[in-house]
């Protein structure tokens, strides 16, 4: 008898804006991410899918804190609940804050490996290896049935050994797969982290002049790379505000390097970022964070010493600080290589094409790759497979559990 309605209101084909729910036969729904659209515009608003009832009441879960998959927190009812984990929730927060939209909701927080009991459900958050901090995949149980959301995941990360770990051991009867395919159909790289830190090392000690990298800072296994590279070059990692302060708020939650460790981390205080923090009201952070600082013009002096953070928004105050590349240094684009044929992404790339440095770029996926996500999908053996969080699904489903292919708004009883 089938006692479970399952609807992916946004994401069976396409990346990003995962918006999936779960409703139970007593009316009651939980609803996985509420994530904006990788394509949408910075200021658009009403994007939480029309096929996604507003009126009842509802149980958000977020999987992990990109905005893809949290962007639309804003949108939903007051009276809906908010689900994630602690660390997630503070970076939620602080990137909402940032942005000049706080979150003003109340978050229920989870514990991995602990269930939770809402409604009718059971759910059992599973941390896993992503280059979000604080990802989980969703185990799922209600009247007999059990769902597994993957949410984002790869196998390669510094976490790997989480997603290992399930694989070995599964839970058992998964009558649904919820899972992501999002390199389903690309040649993205899926080296280790641990390689991909040996190539930096060795970017970092064969580079005369400065090394400047851009990365998210809420990827904190590539900060972790980042900064085990330089310790092994003998450089100084320099980050921003932003990543510094993503750094602090997650150190209860485990051991990353932190401002306060030494000589090998650095926050250069640039005047913009300093303006945005003040003015939303953290100009305390600005002063503590310049006990551990560096002033922009210092990243031009001894250049062999220094891998630079650099995003759009800090060449003005370099270029101030009379810090602009040359041939001696390289730079890598360490995201998704798409970002780089954005506005902001050709603004630095036309910075260094200027100066010549060397472009190398290092970077692996944040998301499994094609032999990893037929593997995963193999060890959970589920009754059915739904594929989301891809554009690719359709061209080689070959090696997959059975797949209930649905389309958007489509109903599916389990």
């Amino acid at each position: 008898m089938s006692t479970v309605a399952l609807t992916v209101h946004r994401g069976t084909r396409q990346i990003g804006g995962n918006c999936i729910e779960l409703r139970a036969l007593c009316g009651e729904r939980l609803v996985l991410d509420v994530g904006r659209p990788l394509d949408a515009l910075p200021d658009a608003t009403g994007l939480l899918p029309a096929t996604l009832d507003r009126t009842a009441a509802a149980h958000v879960l977020i999987s992990h804190p990109h905005q893809d998959h949290w962007g639309l927190l804003d949108e939903v009812p007051t009276h809906w609940s908010i689900h994630c984990g602690a660390a997630a929730e503070k970076l939620i927060r602080l990137t909402a804050g940032l942005t000049g939209k706080a979150l003003e909701r109340e978050i229920v927080p989870w514990v991995s490996g602990e269930p939770s009991h809402i409604g009718p459900f059971t759910v059992t958050p599973l941390l896993t290896d992503h280059s979000a901090f604080d990802a989980h995949m969703l185990l799922i149980e209600v009247a007999g049935k059990r769902i597994l959301y993957s949410g984002d995941f790869r196998r390669h990360g510094r976490k790997s050994k989480l997603v290992e770990r399930l694989m070995a051991s599964p839970p058992s009867d998964v009558d649904v797969l919820l899972m992501e395919g999002t390199n389903l159909g690309s040649a993205k790289s899926t080296i280790s982290e641990a390689d991909l830190e040996a190539d930096f090392a060795r970017l970092f000690r064969d580079t005369p002049g400065r090394v400047f990298v851009s990365w998210s800072a809420q990827n904190i296994d590539r900060t972790v790379t980042l900064y085990r590279a330089c310790l092994q070059a003998h450089r100084v990692l320099v980050v921003d505000l932003y990543t510094a302060e993503v750094l602090t708020i997650l150190a209860d939650h485990t051991r990353i390097p932190q401002p306060a460790w030494g000589e090998n981390l650095k926050v250069v205080i640039t005047s913009a970022f300093a303006r945005l923090y003040r003015r939303n009201g953290r100009g305390d952070f600005v002063a503590q964070m310049a006990r551990h600082g560096i002033a922009a013009y210092r990243l031009a002096e001894s250049p062999r010493s220094w891998v630079v953070m650099v995003r759009r928004s800090l060449i003005r105050d370099y270029q101030r600080g009379g810090v602009n590349p040359t041939a001696d240094d390289a730079w890598s684009w360490s995201m998704w290589q798409g970002y780089l044929n954005n506005e902001d992404g050709q603004h630095v790339q036309a910075w260094f094409d200027a100066g010549g440095a060397t472009p190398c770029h290092l970077h692996t996926s944040g998301h499994a790759s094609v032999a990893d996500l037929r593997a995963f999908a193999a060890a959970m053996d589920p009754a059915a497979l739904v594929p989301i969080h891809g554009v690719a699904w359709d061209k080689d489903p070959s090696g997959f559990p059975p797949i209930r292919r649905l389309a958007d708004g489509e109903t599916m009883l389990i």
